[in-house]
This record gives structure tokens, sequence and C-alpha cells, in this order.
């Protein structure tokens, strides 16, 4: 990139040892939060030949389903900040109509002024170090009055998928130390009207924070998810930060799918989970 990385660490972060799991578990992960792209999507509301913004698009799921939605005379500009997560949606999107995809950090980079008629995000806008600042540059990209939608999540305690395996690497090993609630993170956008005051702080209008009750739909049994949850999400840095063992994460994995059965469902493990569907307008009126 050769422009200015607001979110180098982040950069660095994704791009490193977590972005390569996320590229490894990427099936599961898809699979695990269809349900939340499908009520973002559901909100967009896309049309053919529409000109969407996909912030944070990883490794590249949602780009690719904008795509199709958008065909054939659509375009699709998808941004993330992590190498690793952009080359793999690059390399699956090879092919895929009206696809683009750029490496940079949705906070500073010069989005072309006023093209976009929506801009859209799963779970790729709460690691900003300035989030009013990134809304106010995403929505320059947007015409006048042209909605940003995206979602976040609620709190740990309304989310099984994080509180269970956190909780159960801690009671095996320990506590770590507590991080800032709002620091760029997962779950820096629980606050309901903390991100009402970004939005508006970043000029948007028409804003709406609502929670949505959803079920996340891992695939595989609860011992796979179980699996998964000590490979990516808050244990992973509980069991990181004590040095854990091969027991310990062993012992980990057979507690977090015991607490999972209680999900198991005919169609599969269905995880309740709390997410914060937010939407906001770019200033002016639609044209």
């Amino acid at each position: 990139m050769d422009e200015q990385i607001a979110n180098a660490g982040q950069a660095q972060y994704w791009s490193q040892g977590p972005g390569r799991k996320w590229v490894q578990q990427r099936e599961a992960l898809d699979a695990l939060m269809a349900p939340v792209l499908d009520l973002v999507l559901e909100r967009a509301a896309l049309k053919p030949g529409a000109q969407v913004l996909d912030i944070g698009c990883g490794t590249g799921t949602s780009t690719i389903e904008i795509a199709h939605r958008i065909a054939p005379e659509g375009r699709v500009v998808a941004v993330d900040i992590a190498a690793s997560l952009l080359d793999e949606a690059r390399s699956r999107a090879k092919g895929v109509p009206g696809a683009h995809f750029i490496l940079a950090d949705a906070q500073t980079h010069a989005f072309e002024p006023g093209v976009f008629d929506v801009a859209l995000s799963r779970f790729g806008v709460m690691f900003f170090s300035d989030p009013a600042q990134a809304f106010r540059n995403i929505a320059s990209g947007l015409k006048p009055g042209r909605p940003l939608i995206f979602a976040a999540w609620c709190g740990v305690a309304d989310n099984p998928w994080f509180a269970i395996p956190a909780q159960v690497a801690t009671d095996r090993l320990g506590s770590v130390p507590p991080t800032d609630p709002r620091a760029p993170g997962p779950m820096a956008f629980q606050d309901r009207d903390y991100v009402a005051g970004l939005l508006a702080d970043a000029g948007l209008r028409d804003i709406s924070v609502k929670r949505e009750d959803v079920f996340l739909t891992p695939g595989g049994t609860a011992a796979d998810v179980a699996a998964l949850s000590t490979r990516i999400g808050p244990a992973t840095r509980v069991i990181k930060e004590h040095n854990a063992t091969r027991e310990d994460i062993a012992a980990i994995q057979d507690t977090v799918r015991a607490e999972l059965a209680a999900f198991e469902t005919p169609e599969g493990v269905r995880v309740p989970a709390a997410i914060q569907l937010c939407t906001a307008r770019a200033g002016g009126s639609v044209t």
C-alpha cells in the first residue's frame, strides 16, 4: 500500500497468524456466520447494476455473494487491510464479474467520492483506531442519501459463541488482563448508544442501531465446533497467555463440547447470537 495506514497494528495482526487461521478455517467460519451475512444483504436489498462498497471483505465470501446479486452490470469494490485474507479473496473471486479488490485501510483510503449506492460490512468495521473518522471516510464514497449497513456483535454475555469458550478456558487456565471494551476488536460496538454517536459524529443521518437475534450455523458436530472455538475466538487469547498444553486444550474442547450439546438440533448445532444491525445514510438527498 502506498497510502497512510492508520490501523497498522490491525494490518499486521490480520496479515500474520490470526489471518492465516481465518484462511485455514474459512469454510467453517463462513458456515457459522452465514445468517449474519444474509441479514445484512436482506437489509441492503441489492439490485442488478448497483455500485457497492464491501468493507473488511476478509476472504471474499461477502464480495462474491454481492457480485452475484448485482450482476451483470454491477460493481463491488472490496476493501481489506490484511494481505493474507485479500490474497484468498482474490483467488476465490477469479472469473467473478464485477468484483474488485483493494488492499487498503478504509479509515484513510481515498475513495472515489460519491460513487457507491451502498456500503456494507459483515463484522468488518469494529477494528478502526478512530471509528468516527473511518465512517466519515467511508461515507465520502457514497452517493448522497445512500446507506451504510453493517453488522457488529452485541456483548459477550449475549453470545454463547464467545462466552462459553472464554469461560471454559478461564476456568481451566486462569484469567487474562481485561481489555478496554471499546478498543478495536470484535466487541467494540456492543454499546448501542456509543455506535449511534460515532455515526452521528461522522455526519451520517437516519441512524438505526437495532439488536437482531439470530442463530449461528456452524457445520459439523458439537465436537467440531468446540475444536474450532479453540482455534478462533476469545479462548485462543487465554490459551496463548497461559501457554496451554495439548492436555489443557483437549480438556477445554471437551468441556465446550458438553456445553454446546444444548444447542444441537436435527439440523446441526445452532448457537443463539445477538447482533447489532446498524444502518445510516450519507448526507444530502437521494438522487
